[in-house]
């Protein structure tokens, strides 16, 4: 059954359509159990209705045309209970429900299993049986399993405006798909793809602008990747098994197979782009082998998988094609990464949808950087099937629109001429002092990372940096940058921002922010090697950072180290032994460098309640709440599926803030927040009500927070900190800080107004 289950659940993945997946399951289901009908109903919710939409073993001419209303019938007591019903005589059920249009006869054996996506139930699989049956348990786990892979397929069909197409023009269908806001905004331009190399079933499709050159470099890239297997086969043959070696042989032949090669060839003179024709090869290759009965033969397929990875990463070599980026580009992937975003050309980007990811994730806090809108955690995103496709990126709410109608456009139109009245009356703050109303001075910082990133405004507004993190030029290369490189980058921004302060944070990879050419593999990576843990384990590379760093506050002065992820005292003792030795080297060789504040992140538990030994050993010390936040939820930020559950606002973040202020006060002078928090202008009110007083941004935000400051008093902010804490969850926050600002009436600074966001689109 389990070879089954994977065969069909390939099937269904490499289906076109909805409609194609659907007759898949029905057809391979029944066969599967041997049950005499299996069949599909999808929930129209706009119509409260069950909708007959694919079957094997009733009528054909009822597909789209049998509809029950919502709840009534077998099939609505399955959604109504969101569970498998699993029936021996299903006539004799209070709810059955006999349906003349089906032709189906009074069956008996009677297994609903429904498809569930993010609590809400779809739909419903079922297998029916003319004679008494009770499905096994094995078969009951069977069906679910395989309602859970169509729960994705479904839910894209709605946001696409298949199901839409199913109906024709009788109703509206939604059609958007839902994520996590990453970045506020509106973003409204077209799909491009972005794809890490290798990655052959993210290929998106494309035309080929000049078919004979791809078809030249498809072939190079077949021919220099069959000189790499047998390079692989001479290297390796004498230390593997003789049945291991005769691999690179076939792998070999089948470089060499017309079928192979010819089909991709044919798809290129069509006007197919190499990479996605080599894709569609593959899969189709593919699909014969995962028919097949013989296991063996069936993990082949694998081979040709492997295979077509293998020619992608040469042909990627190869062609070192440009992105035709759009006007106005939306990047969409499976997971965005700096490097991608960077590539788009300045003034392109107008939004980015990823699958992954959340809305504290790097992607996202880059994103907010750039003023650009994003939306994360699209756990429904079909990345190959949206090249081209016209989007609409809604960052206050997390929906993504495919294709939309004139409506809708003009909606979001209206909201974007909504957020332009907002910066216009935002920006009469420029220039102004970061203060409260009643004059308390909250000097306000500049997160950032690359020097491409600070336009006039970061530079003009911003009092300092208060992070910059030094890992991003080092995502951007193939290898680890020199001291000198490093250096140079340093002095770039110390200098842009003399004599104001500049917090530079040493490495901090790991996590969400891996280096291609650094591999850490690792089954729970936030928990794991990262931050001061690898710069401690590696001096060499740390030292090499440290010396960069001193050498280029030289003339300036202004330098600040700060060292992430400290979770023990002994690390920061270790760390600062280390800046030291790299004082001293470079002090010996004549450099006339000075020694800088050193500071450190409190982003884990364990600093929270060390806070106050912490303090007694540094300069100063900056709140990371994106991570804090992760580690005092338990949740993983990154992760669509609990990504509802990542509130920095919660009422265990905000005591735990308040604890560190309390702890570490009496032995510091400069306690900053630096993390994502102080961007945001309800929860920037709260830490100044605790007694924060450096807030650090993305440039995005500097003017909102300032503005907002300047329209509230300090002992309003304390009062809120006080009802705050007294809160059982966030969402309880959320609602007194809002509320908080709709009394006096700046909530139209915190959130677009307009018709377009308050009803379903």
């Amino acid at each position: 059954m389990l070879e089954i289950l994977r065969s069909i659940v390939q099937e269904v993945n490499d289906a076109p359509d909805l409609r194609a997946a659907l007759e898949i399951i029905v057809r391979r289901v029944k066969q599967a159990v041997g049950a005499d009908v299996c069949s599909v109903y999808l929930t129209d919710f706009d119509e409260q209705e069950h909708i007959l939409r694919a079957t094997d073993g009733l009528r054909h001419q009822a597909v789209d045309r049998v509809r029950l209303p919502l709840g009534k019938g077998l099939i609505g007591f399955v959604c109504a209970r969101a569970e498998p019903v699993n029936l021996a005589d299903a006539p004799a059920h209070p709810s059955y429900h006999f349906v003349t249009e089906t032709g189906e006869q009074p069956y008996h054996g009677f297994l609903g299993v429904p498809i569930i996506q993010n609590r809400r139930v779809l739909g419903v699989l079922v297998v029916r049986q003319q004679k008494p049956r009770k499905f096994a348990e094995l078969e009951e786990t069977f069906l679910m399993t395989l309602a859970s892979q169509l729960a994705g397929a479904i839910t894209h069909a709605m946001a696409s405006g298949e199901l839409a197409a199913m109906e024709g023009a009788k109703h509206r269908q939604r059609r958007f798909m839902s994520g996590r806001s990453g970045s506020p905004g509106v973003g409204m331009g077209v799909a491009v793809v972005a794809f890490k190399s290798a990655e052959l079933h993210l290929v998106p499709d494309r035309k080929a602008d000049d078919p004979e050159r791809e078809e030249e470099s498809f072939l190079t890239a077949v021919e220099s990747s069959r000189h790499e297997i047998m390079r692989l086969k001479e290297r390796l043959g004498d230390s593997l098994p003789e049945e291991e070696v005769v691999l690179f042989d076939a792998w070999s032949m089948m470089l060499r197979s017309d079928s192979l090669v010819n089909s991709v060839l044919k798809l290129i003179r069509e006007g197919c782009w190499a990479p996605s024709a080599l894709r569609r090869t593959i899969e189709e290759h593919c699909r014969v082998f995962d028919k097949m009965e013989d296991p063996y033969m069936r993990e082949r397929a694998a081979d040709i998988r492997e295979l077509g990875r293998r020619i992608l990463s040469h042909l990627q070599r190869e062609e070192r094609w440009s992105e035709d980026y759009p006007a106005q580009t939306v990047l969409v992937g499976e997971e965005v990464s700096a490097v991608q975003i960077a590539e788009v050309p300045t003034g392109r980007l107008v939004g980015i949808v990823s699958a992954t990811g959340s809305s504290s994730s790097h992607v996202a806090i880059l994103a907010r950087a750039f003023g650009v809108p994003a939306i994360m955690g699209v756990s429904d995103l079909q990345v190959s099937r949206l090249e081209g496709r016209e989007l609409i990126v809604d960052g206050y709410r997390g929906r993504v629109f495919l294709d939309p109608p004139p409506s809708v456009f003009d909606e979001y139109r209206k909201l974007a001429e909504e957020v332009r009245a907002q910066s216009a009356e935002i920006e009469l703050v420029k220039g102004l002092p970061s203060q409260t109303a009643d004059g308390c001075r909250v000097p306000l910082y500049l997160n950032t990372g690359l020097v491409f990133e600070m336009g006039g405004l970061g530079v003009d507004e911003a009092e300092g940096v208060g992070l910059y993190r030094t890992e991003l030029p080092f995502m951007v290369r193939d290898r680890f940058p020199s001291e000198d490189v490093q250096m140079s980058n340093y002095q770039r921004v110390l200098k842009l921002f003399h004599p104001r302060p500049v917090i530079l944070r040493t490495l901090d990879i790991g996590g969400d922010k891996p280096l291609p050419y650094f591999p850490i593999n690792e089954s729970n990576p936030f928990l794991g090697w990262r931050g001061i843990r690898i710069s401690l384990d590696h001096p060499e590379i740390f030292l090499t950072q440290l010396r960069a760093m001193l050498r280029a506050a030289v003339g300036f002065n202004n330098l600040r180290i700060m060292l992430p992820m400290i979770s023990r005292v002994s690390e920061v003792v270790d760390a600062k032994t280390l800046i030291q030795q790299a004082y001293d080297e470079l002090v010996q060789e004549g450099h006339p460098v000075q020694m800088p504040m050193i500071g450190v992140m409190i982003e884990v538990p364990a600093a929270v309640f060390q806070a106050g030994t912490l303090a007694r050993l540094v300069d100063f010390i900056s709140l990371g709440t994106n991570d804090l936040t992760q580690y005092l939820l338990a949740v993983d930020r990154n992760n669509p599926s609990v990504a509802d559950i990542f509130d920095d606002m919660h009422p265990s973040v905000l005591k735990a803030l308040m604890q560190v202020m309390r702890d570490a006060k009496p032995h510091v002078e400069e306690i900053s927040v630096c993390g994502e928090m102080a961007g945001n202008p309800l929860s920037a009110l709260l830490l100044v009500g605790m007694g924060y007083r450096k807030l650090s941004m993305s440039a995005g935000s500097l003017l909102r927070v300032k503005h907002i400051l300047r329209q509230v008093n300090l002992g309003f902010a304390e009062y809120l900190v006080m009802s705050a804490l007294r809160c059982e969850d966030a969402k309880a926050v959320h609602a007194l800080m809002e509320g908080a600002m709709q009394e006096i009436g700046l909530l139209h600074l915190i959130r677009p107004a307009t018709e377009a966001l308050a009803r379903d689109a």
